[in-house]
Parts: structure tokens; sequence; C-alpha cells
């Protein structure tokens, strides 16, 4: 199926549902979605993706690939460290992480979420990225 620029809001909300699925499964919890937190100073609400009922796991999700040609999409990857400095608000007692979408380029030998461990592991602290596969539903660590 082929998607155009217009939906993909609709492919992110798609790559959402099942990455919740897939990481409940993972976690052993249920996870609610687009569930608001206060967070900062002041407070205000920010949506999480992921949610478990007692909070005890928060995530985003994040339906990324490397762009048509098999380079960086840097613009996406500053989203995903946006995501990142939302989940230092919530206490490290829970678990906190960025479910990303398994995307591969015959062009590079990592997956676009190994790269972004790589390249920004600095910004995580202790906030854990998970890599995806819609395909075979595994969860792989990124480390």
């Amino acid at each position: 199926m082929t998607w155009n620029n217009s939906l993909n809001p609709e492919k992110g909300k798609v790559f959402q549902i099942a990455a919740g699925k897939i990481m409940g499964i993972h976690f052993g919890v249920e996870f609610a979605q687009d569930i608001a937190i206060e967070i900062g100073h002041p407070q205000k609400a920010h949506r999480f993706d992921l949610v478990s009922h007692d909070h005890q796991f928060v995530g985003e999700c994040k339906n990324y690939s490397w762009t048509e040609t098999g380079n960086v999409p840097s613009a996406k990857l500053g989203f995903i460290n946006e995501a990142v400095f939302c989940l230092t608000f919530i206490p490290s007692s829970a678990t906190r992480f960025v479910a990303m979408r398994r995307a591969t380029t015959p062009n590079r030998g990592e997956t676009l979420a190994e790269f972004y461990f790589r390249t920004y592991r600095h910004l995580l602290g202790d906030i854990v990225v998970f890599e995806v596969d819609l395909d075979s539903g595994a969860v792989r660590e990124i480390r």
C-alpha cells in the first residue's frame, strides 16, 4: 500500500495501536493510549502514546523510516528527541521508553533505531529504546 504525507498521522496511529499490543505482551501489562500526564514546571498536560494503568510504564511511539534514498531523516529524529525530553519528566521509578518501528535500508548496516541510539544515547539516561517489528511481533531493546 502506498501512503502519501497527508496520511502520516493515520500511519502513526496504526503503528501506535499495534505497538501498544506488542509492547503490552512484552511487559505483561495493558496500555491505554493518548493519556495526558502533567509534566514540567509549571505543569502542563502532555499526552503520552502508551501508559499502563498504574503509570509504571510510559512510552512514546515513532513510526519513522530512512528517507527513500537511504538518508537519515534528521527532522524526524528531532521529534524523537522531543519525546525523550518529555519522558524525562516521568519519575525514573517508571519504565520510560520509545518504541520505534523496525526500519532498514540497503544503504546502511544498522536499523534506524540502532542509528538513533548510537547517535543520541547521551540524551536517553535510563529511557529505553525498543525496536518493534510489526511483521514478526518481535520487540528488541536497543543497546
